[in-house]
This record gives C-alpha cells, sequence and structure tokens, in this order.
C-alpha cells in the first residue's frame, strides 16, 4: 500500500503570529472630575483670578516657597506659569526663609517687605491666625496661600487655597500644578514632572496615578521620567535645606534651570550637600531611643547643626515594630542658631500606615494630649503656635528648650537591641524625607 500523500502546504498548520500588545490609550481619555479636589473648588477658581490679575496688572511679585522638594516644586510652577503668561522674568522674586526661622516671624516680615511687592504668593509653608504677612496698604498689597498643611486659621488678609480638608490630601505641588493647569497649554509639557517630583518628595512611590482622584496623565510623566530619576532628584533638592551651612537657594537654581530630573543629579553643589548629610544621619542614626510607659512613643534625642531630625524619624519609623508604637519622635537640641529652641519631628509607625487613613492616629492629636498633662499652663500659650504643626501622620515643630513635652518614659528594652544594630550597620533609607 502506497505511503499517504502528506498534507498540502495551503492546509498545514500556519506559524503562530506574535500579536503587538494594544496600546495603552487610558491617558488620552477625559480625565474623570472630583469635586472640589485637591482643594474647594471656589478657592481654585480664586487662585487662578489671582495670577491672572498678575500678570495683566504688571504687579511686583514675590514667590515664597518652603524649601523642600515639595515647595521648591511649587515656587518652579507658579514661576512658569507667571512667565508663560507673559510676567516679565524683572518682576518676579523668590524668597528663601532662613534657616529655622518660620514665615511669620518679624524678621522674615521685614525681608518681605524689602521686595517692594504688591503679590505675595505664598507655597508650602504651613498656616497659622496672626497679622497679615505683608501690609495689605488698603489693598494695594495683597497675598495668596496654596497648601496642604492641617490648619483652621490663616494669617489676616490672605487668600486661601488649602488641600487639607479635601481628601486623599494632594501636595502643595500637585495642588498648585492643577491650579496653574489651564491657565496657560505649556504648564502640562513643562510642569507636570516638576509637580510628581513634589508629589514623591512628600508621599515617596505610594500614589497610584488614575486611581480615585490622582490625574491619570500623571501616571505617563511618571513613566517616562521614571521614578528612580525623580527620586534621586527629590534627594538632591533636599539635601541643601539641610546642612548647616543651608544653601537652598543652590536646589532653587537647579530645579529652576532643568529640562528634566536628570539635569539636577549631577549638579556639584547637591552632590556634596547629599554627601554631608548623609555623614551626619549615619552619625546621628546611632542614638538609642527611649519609649513611653504608655509604649506609644518612641523618643530619641540628638545633636546636630543639620536638619537630620525627620531624616532619623523616617527611618526609625520603618524599623521599630512594638504592638503599641504610634509615633517616632526625634528632638534635636543643637539644630536652632539661637540655641533657644528643640527643633522635633514625628512621623507615625510603619505599620500603621496600611491602616484605612480614618483609622490612622493623629499624631498631632497625640502631641496635644501630652502637652495637656504639663502642669505649666501657659506652655502652650508660649509654644502652641510652633508646635504639632505639619499633617496628621508627620508633625513637628519647635520648644523653648525648658520646659520639655512631658512624656513619661523608659528606657529602651532589651528586645529592641537586634533591631537597634541593624539600623546602625547603616541600610538604605527608603528616601530621605
Amino acid at each position: 500500500m502506497a505511503k499517504r500523500k502528506s498534507e498540502s502546504a495551503s492546509s498545514s498548520p500556519s506559524k503562530r503570529v506574535k500579536r503587538e500588545p494594544e496600546p495603552d490609550t487610558s491617558d488620552d481619555e477625559p480625565e474623570q472630575v472630583f469635586p472640589n479636589w485637591p482643594a474647594p473648588q471656589e478657592q481654585i477658581d480664586m487662585a487662578r483670578v489671582f495670577i491672572r490679575e498678575c500678570v495683566r496688572d504688571k504687579h511686583k511679585v514675590v514667590i515664597v516657597p518652603d524649601k523642600d522638594a515639595d515647595g521648591l516644586s511649587s515656587g518652579r510652577i507658579i514661576y512658569n506659569t507667571l512667565t508663560a503668561l507673559g510676567h516679565p522674568p524683572e518682576l518676579i522674586s523668590v524668597h528663601l526663609l532662613a534657616k529655622a526661622t518660620p514665615l511669620f516671624e518679624d524678621t522674615e516680615r521685614a525681608a518681605l517687605d524689602a521686595y517692594g511687592a504688591t503679590r505675595a504668593i505664598v507655597l508650602d509653608q504651613g498656616s497659622r491666625a496672626g497679622p497679615p504677612i505683608l501690609d495689605p496698604l488698603g489693598g494695594i498689597v495683597q497675598t495668596l496661600i496654596l497648601d496642604h498643611h492641617q490648619s483652621d486659621d490663616f494669617p489676616q488678609a490672605s487668600k486661601v487655597v488649602s488641600a487639607c480638608k479635601s481628601e486623599p490630601i494632594a501636595t502643595t505641588s500637585l495642588l498648585t500644578y492643577l491650579t496653574c493647569l489651564p491657565l496657560h497649554e505649556s504648564v502640562r509639557g513643562e510642569c507636570d514632572w516638576v509637580a510628581v517630583l513634589g508629589v514623591i518628595g512628600d508621599l515617596g512611590g505610594e500614589v497610584k496615578w488614575g486611581t480615585g482622584p490622582w490625574p491619570r496623565h500623571l501616571r505617563e510623566t511618571e513613566r517616562r521620567w521614571t521614578k528612580k530619576a525623580l527620586g534621586d532628584a527629590v534627594s538632591m533638592l533636599n539635601a541643601p535645606r539641610r546642612t548647616v551651612e543651608y544653601n537652598v537657594r543652590d536646589a532653587w537654581t537647579a530645579l529652576l534651570n532643568a529640562k528634566g530630573p536628570a539635569d539636577i543629579a549631577p549638579n556639584r553643589e547637591l552632590i556634596a550637600a547629599r554627601q554631608r548629610v548623609n555623614v551626619e544621619v549615619e552619625r546621628c542614626t546611632h542614638a538609642a531611643p527611649k519609649f513611653s510607659k504608655d509604649g506609644r512613643v518612641a523618643l530619641f534625642r540628638i545633636q546636630s547643626g543639620y536638619q537630620v531630625h525627620p531624616v532619623i524619624a523616617t527611618r526609625w519609623a520603618g524599623y521599630l515594630l512594638a504592638k503599641k508604637l504610634q509615633m517616632v519622635m526625634v528632638v534635636n537640641t543643637s539644630y536652632n542658631p539661637s540655641g533657644k529652641h528643640a527643633h522635633f519631628s514625628c512621623r507615625i509607625s510603619a505599620p500603621l500606615r496600611k491602616l484605612p487613613e480614618g483609622e490612622r492616629p493623629s499624631l498631632i492629636a497625640l502631641l496635644r494630649e501630652y502637652a495637656g498633662r504639663i502642669p505649666d499652663l501657659g506652655f502652650l500659650e508660649r509654644n502652641g503656635e510652633s508646635f504639632a504643626k505639619g499633617h496628621k501622620e508627620a508633625t513637628g515643630g519647635m520648644l523653648l528648650i525648658v520646659p520639655c513635652l512631658s512624656i513619661p518614659l523608659k528606657t529602651c528594652a532589651d528586645r529592641t537591641t537586634g533591631r537597634l544594630r541593624a539600623a546602625r550597620r547603616g541600610d538604605a533609607d527608603r528616601r530621605q524625607a
């Protein structure tokens, strides 16, 4: 019997064709609108009018950004928006606060007055009640505040855009970006990465762009520039403010001139500052904690002219896993040049960050609870304006060195020894907070 002829080529199985993945067009879809986010809409509308009027009436503007990556990013976005709208750069000044000096001190008010500005835009500085930041001179001078720190009180004669009650709370850089976005077509292309950089500066890589109100188009921005490059830029920009020299102007200049985050990393001044900060962080990390008798607080005391207390608080908040622990507090008695104040930073214990936002303890409330136990009834009156400011999960402030906050302490237990040793080996920080 003859062998069966093989099947013709036409009937043979065809080769498997590799299909290209469908392009992700989700970032091109219209953004979903979330009312009153990142701040109440009437406040955002008011800010847009304020910015347009700065340009239309050729006001002399002073921008007052905070010294960290979020604040500086906010300043860059405002600066770019003003110039894109046609405002002359010679009518724009940028004021950076002196070391360890709040915006609301008389010395800073005097420094701001010296610019002769008729409009001030204050970014990410926190807030409190008090007299006007600049003398309004019968309405001739006006001040706009954009911020996300917890506050119900603001300086007199100020227009305020606050994200602190619009959850999830946006950073000031994102608030500023979304406020400025419709004002000029160039804002998205020039400032989208700056906004993401500011968000990473305050929130790390936790934001899931495209979920909830977080803008979908910034997901592609983060992919394009990469989290690593953005994170490295954050670390560089945060370094000068932490040094004894406090050359924040170096960070501002680097950010203002950058076309992308990769332009910031090679900056020699920032590299040198970060190296000095890293050495000081390692030195001060060797402090041992004491725990409050109720187990809710781990307290570290350090002495450093560097602003490393927030970094160390963030580091230890990720290491200490005691069951009752809510807050890591680092007190620095040598940071303030006056020698009269102790600065402190507090961070929520890392395991508690996994809880739903409404179930996480408020560190601000916890500090005020301890403050209420102090027999000295004048404690909050003297320190209240600089005490427990910031966010529910990351707060701090400064206090007169005597009296100290009343937190009953016990010596660090032996069971933490292993974790202490691990930290002392200098494991890499997740980021410099």
